[in-house]
Order: C-alpha cells, then structure tokens, then sequence
C-alpha cells in the first residue's frame, strides 16, 4: 500500500487544492478505501463554500463514493471483506446507540457523520468510513455510473416509494436535472404516469427520452391549469429550491395527494392550510436514507436498467467539475475518478 495519497481539499471557504496526505490507518469500525469514482453534487459546492476555514488538515469534499476496501479496523462486522468493492453515500455510517437507531430508523441517527461535510469524502485517491455506513455496490455497475446512485439515486427513489401513489396513479416530478433526471426514470419504472415539470423547452425532449408521459414548461404553460385538467395529481415530488413555484403547484394536487420536499431551499415554503385541510392533501420532507435502502436502490436500477447520465473528469480537475456545476453545464451529473476501474459483469 502506497504511504500517501493524493486529495482534493478545502484550503480555504470555495477554493478545492490538489495535495498529497499521508495514508490513514482506520481505527475501531472503520475501513480504508481506495476510491474510483466521486460524483460531483449540489451539495458539495455548499460545503465547499462553507467550509471552516480553521480546520485542520482542511476538509475533503465528496459524498458519492465508490471505491474498494484495503485496510480494517478492528470490529468491523465480516460482511466486509478486503478487496470488496463498496460505496458511501452523505450519512456516514450510524452509531447504533442513540434514540433513533434504538428505534431502527438509522438514517436519522444524532451521532452520524456527514461525509463531505463534518467528516472527509470522496474528492481522493483514499478514505476512511464508517462500516455502518458501507453500501455493496452490485457488479453489473460500472463505478462511474454507482457513484451519483448514491444520492440522487436513493433520494428520488425513496422519495418516490413515500410519495403514496400507486401504479398508474399520475405523479409530477419538478426539477429536470441531475435529481430529476433519475426521478423521471425511476418513476416510470414503478408504473406510474409521469408528468414532468421545468423551465424551457430544450429540455423536452430528454424529459421525454428519460420516462415523462408529459412535460410542461413552467414558462410558457400554466402548469396548475394542466394538472387540474387531468383530474389533479396524486403526488409531486419537488427537486428546486424554489419555494414560491413549489407552493403554487399545490393547488394541483388532488384530494389526499401529497407532496415530497427533497431540497430544502433557503426560503420559508408558503401553504394555504385550507389546501391542506379541505383535500386532506400533506407535505413530506425525504431525506437519502440507510445504506439498505441505498442497496436496494442499486438493486433496482440493475433489475430496471435505470442509469444516470453522466460526464467524467479526472479527479485533479474537481475545481472544473464544480464549475460546470454550479454553472448548470452538465447533463446531467458530474462523476470524478482516480484512474482505477471496474470491469463489470458485461465486460468480463
């Protein structure tokens, strides 16, 4: 094993540097990974641009991770195995004693690292987890093409299973980017009819292409109108952060719909409760989730052949990655690697 790495770190709040650490050794419960693949999210440019400037070394973004276990602390349970490959996701493994893992729902856990944030990811050639938070990457998947699976996969595909429809139940995905373009996927997988809402016409036709039976553009449309002319709609699934579109896309739902906030946005979302009331309609916040359900994600994606579409860079070119990012030049998710692959079964 090589005594160094190399890390993409947060030298100061926005600014990613290229350096060379020295190879960790995982302590009580942990493993060392080598990592392949990164996805590049959202949520990574806000760490990075909120990153504490005093901490010491700087912190390593990055939360979609696939890699392969080399080293292991000691505990970790024997359904890890050197030379196993894994991912991570943003919850970095429960402590399986507070409240809320007594109570089994360990996604919610009080004293769980967030990786990427509070704990360093996955914009390196090497890092140490959790082993709760370990995810089994299945083998039909590339590296490149797991990584964004565990975030924006887990996220739409659970937010999709809380949203309360049933097949053929219609249910409107908001948001055609890089959560949205696996929402639209999934959605029409599980059977049902799917509507998708965005800004534009150009992004139609891959709306379209990715699983929507309909899209509407919020600019051109009155998208409330076209909802209720459907007979309403069991669910939205919102994925902006825009609070006052969201808010007005209730009065769309259908009596016992519901609608499932995945970005939590930076404004206070404004609801009529006579909406809430008068329909019996509600509002449900989803977060990732365990990695169970990130495994039962993957599983899914192989079983239904959901993929996301992705560009990839090189991992000493994560300060272009965020760039893109934060510009909206990416279709649809950004994935960084550290040169290692993965034959999958196909290839074999």
């Amino acid at each position: 094993m090589k005594t160094t790495y190399r890390a993409m770190q947060v030298t100061r709040p926005g600014v990613l540097e290229l350096v060379e650490r020295a190879t960790p050794t995982p302590g009580p419960g942990q493993v060392l990974i080598t990592v392949e693949a990164c996805g590049v999210c959202g949520a990574d440019a806000a760490d990075i641009d909120k990153a504490d400037p005093t901490l010491q070394p700087p912190r390593v973004p990055g939360h979609e991770v696939v890699g392969h276990i080399v080293a292991l602390g000691s505990g970790v349970p024997a359904l890890w195995r050197l030379g196993q490959r894994i991912g991570v996701g943003r919850l970095g493994g429960y402590c399986g004693e507070c409240v809320q893992c007594r109570q089994g729902h360990f996604q919610l856990c009080l004293d769980q690292p967030v990786v990427g944030n509070s704990c360093d990811g996955g914009y390196a050639e090497m890092m140490l987890v959790r082993s709760t938070g370990l995810v089994a990457i299945p083998d039909e998947l590339r590296s490149e093409e797991a990584a964004p699976i565990l975030c924006a996969g887990i996220a739409t595909f659970n937010a999709l299973k809380k949203c309360g429809a049933q097949a053929g139940d219609t249910v409107v995905i908001l948001g055609i980017g890089g959560l949205g373009h696996m929402a639209l996927q999934y959605a029409r997988r599980m059977g049902f009819r799917v509507v998708a809402i965005g800004r534009g016409s150009d992004i139609a036709a891959d709306a379209l292409a990715l699983g929507a039976h309909v899209y509407i553009d919020n600019r051109e449309e009155d998208a409330v109108a076209r909802l209720k002319g459907m007979g309403g709609v069991q669910a939205i699934v919102a994925m902006i952060d825009h609070a006052d579109t969201v808010a007005a896309l209730l009065a769309g739902l259908a009596p016992e719909g519901r609608l499932v906030v995945l970005n939590p946005g930076k404004g206070p979302l404004q609801v009529p409760a006579a909406l809430l009331v008068g329909g019996q309609r509600s509002i449900l916040g989803s977060i990732t989730g365990t990695p169970y359900d990130n495994e039962k994600t993957l599983n899914f994606s192989v079983l239904a052949d959901v993929r996301p579409r992705i560009e990839v860079l090189p991992l000493e070119q994560a300060t272009e990655a965020l760039r893109r990012l934060r510009s909206g030049d990416v279709k649809y998710r950004m994935v960084l690697t550290t040169g290692r692959t993965h034959q999958t079964t196909e290839q074999k």
